[in-house]
């Protein structure tokens, strides 16, 4: 497996990528992914993403989107794995790769959205650090209708790099 940054060329493997992910899990996104233009955007405009590759093929995104005024110091995760993928720690690379890119940005802060009983999601993150900050009961419903529970789980950058910094590596980082 291989993580590049999200490129113009790529467009026709995020296309076949985007065709594995279930409804469900599409509104992760929160874009409308089967809009070529919102696609096209990705490499162009704000946040940084990137994609796992196994070979030619796209197996996983990753997005780090830092927000805007009083919160510019927070970036937001989102990252969504092919089902046929899941459980051979592609979603740990990508979340990895982000902090690692969190790191790059100056953030202080990322925070990351999960349905409460995705409890292999909400243990990914937990193993990196993150850990749940607030949940919304009711937040997210469904494509059947169902209302499920959103927890919001961030992770301190500004603690990581005092911890990397502590064992000198932060400052190998920099070089």
């Amino acid at each position: 497996m291989e993580i590049r940054p999200l490129e113009p060329e790529h467009e026709p493997a995020l296309v076949r990528f985007l065709e594995h992910i279930p409804d469900s899990d599409r509104t992760f996104f929160k874009e409308d992914v089967d809009d070529p233009d919102v696609r096209a955007s990705w490499s162009r405009r704000g946040g940084v993403r990137s994609l796992a590759f196994d070979g030619p093929a796209v197996i996983g995104f990753v997005g780090l989107f830092p927000l805007q005024g009083w919160s510019s110091h927070v970036g937001e995760v989102r990252l969504v794995v092919d089902p046929d993928y899941r459980g051979r720690g592609i979603g740990r690379a990508l979340a990895r790769h982000a902090v690692r890119e969190a790191l790059a940005l100056g953030l202080g802060k990322i925070v990351v959205e999960v349905v409460a009983d995705q409890e292999a999601a909400v243990g990914l993150f937990r193993a990196l650090g993150f850990e749940p900050e607030a949940l919304l009961a009711g937040h997210v419903r469904g494509l059947g209708g169902e209302v499920r529970d959103l927890m919001i789980l961030s992770h301190s950058v500004d603690a990581s790099l005092a911890g990397l910094d502590s064992v000198g590596v932060a400052e190998a980082l920099a070089t």
